[in-house]
């Protein structure tokens, strides 16, 4: 077909000059006979009205090229509103950090330990297990200054130096806290990046900074007005700030039903795992290789036994005994302090308010993803869950404010 063709319906009306383009072109009337049938009655003037149902629909050619609309099932309809459900959720979570400072996040009465980057590697490993702690921050005393955190990550580094170096462990005992930069050097990995924020900053910049250096935990750092001399205020982590928004954010930590397979949460492909009978140190270097923080534990058909963490490296070497590491996994888990909190497991179909209610009620670091055998199906750290409260659906303008 000619497409330069007036229909004969809209000649008339097409006109010239002015008013041409004034005039819309009329549509074609639906018909409710077609070519061919033999519609009439000989006795009637006029085409048999054609019985309910059976009115043949005018159909233009755009029409073909048009989606056809799909009827909106109940499972669609719900589907949705889980969808609008979540962002909301999401988005107020992201307000009330925003709203919320770093401060906020502290308890009313906490202890601090810091530890001066003039001491030995060997007596910081004392007193972090004398005190029950994993992590602390140093300073340096002779500038007056944030020096850092030390934490699992340090000693696991001096570890990885002994075993390259081996002829020199009389001197890894000499090493003090301001010698790990050096054997981060020594041994090829990359330094940690010296992260902190000022305890009066919106909460939701100090999750953005933890994010974007991949630390598990931010220092908070005041300065004084008179002398302009840094002050360490305390250190929140990862977990202290998921439990602030499960304890204090319900109302929004309630809408996210969406099941832990949909949003994709966690890691599920070339996972590190060890048995009961590993060395520490074979783990200890599965957790180098893999840059990770644990390591799960199962037995010959993959089902989970345990999670050797990298926390629990530091009673393995308490009072510098490297050339203990060839122990088994079984018998550095049995050094566990008797309040060990447990290991937390889930599976894929488990939602996300599921989960923050189990962060409100436990102390929670990561959950093992298994199957109804208690297979290993994945991880989900709690990075995993800040990365996706924070920048899931986020635009790029939005993600550039921090």
């Amino acid at each position: 077909m000619d497409d330069s063709r007036t229909p004969p319906d809209q000649a008339a009306a097409s006109g010239t000059g002015s008013d041409a383009a004034s005039v819309s072109p009329q549509a074609p009337q639906p018909s409710t006979t077609s070519a061919g049938n033999s519609n009439t009655d000989p006795n009637l003037n006029g085409p048999l009205p054609l019985r309910p149902g059976h009115e043949l629909p005018f159909v233009a050619p755009s029409s073909y090229l048009r989606p056809k609309p799909s009827s909106r099932t109940m499972s669609d309809k719900t589907s949705n509103s889980l969808d609008k459900d979540q962002m909301q959720g999401l988005r107020g979570v992201r307000e009330f950090l925003k709203v919320r400072t770093s401060y906020d996040v502290l308890p009313l009465s906490f202890r601090l330990v810091i530890l001066d980057n003039d001491l030995l590697i060997r007596k910081s490993l004392n007193i972090l297990i004398q005190n029950g702690i994993v992590s602390a921050p140093l300073w340096d005393s002779r500038n007056g200054t944030f020096a850092g955190l030390l934490t699992s990550t340090d000693y696991i580094n001096v570890i990885q130096y002994y075993c390259q170096f081996p002829h020199e462990i009389d001197q890894v005992d000499q090493f003090r806290l301001s010698s790990l930069r050096d054997i981060e050097r020594a041994i090829g990995v990359l330094p940690l990046e010296t992260v902190s924020v000022h305890p009066m900053r919106p909460l939701y910049e100090a999750c953005r900074r933890m994010l974007k250096t991949r630390a598990r935990r931010i220092p908070l750092i005041d300065t004084d007005d008179e002398t302009g001399r840094e002050t360490v205020v305390s250190v929140i982590t990862q977990y202290r700030i998921l439990k602030f928004i499960a304890v204090n954010n319900e109302q929004h930590t309630m809408l996210l039903k969406k099941p832990v397979r949909e949003i994709g949460l966690g890691t599920y492909t070339d996972l590190a795992t060890a048995t009961m009978n590993s060395s520490v140190l074979d783990v200890i270097h599965l957790m180098v290789k893999y840059n990770i923080s644990a390591v799960p534990i199962v037995d010959k058909d993959n089902r989970v036994l345990n999670l050797f963490e990298a926390v629990d490296v530091i009673p393995c070497i308490k009072g510098g005994a490297y050339d203990e590491l060839t122990a088994t996994v079984g018998d550095a888990l049995s050094q566990r302090a008797e309040d060990f909190a447990g290991i937390y497991t889930c599976s894929e179909e488990d939602r996300l308010d599921s989960i923050f209610e189990t962060i409100r009620k436990s102390r929670v670091h990561r959950l093992i993803v298994v199957d109804d055998d208690s297979r290993l199906k994945g991880i989900i750290s709690l990075s995993d869950i800040l990365k996706y409260v924070l920048l899931y659906g986020e635009e790029e303008d939005d993600l550039q404010e921090y």
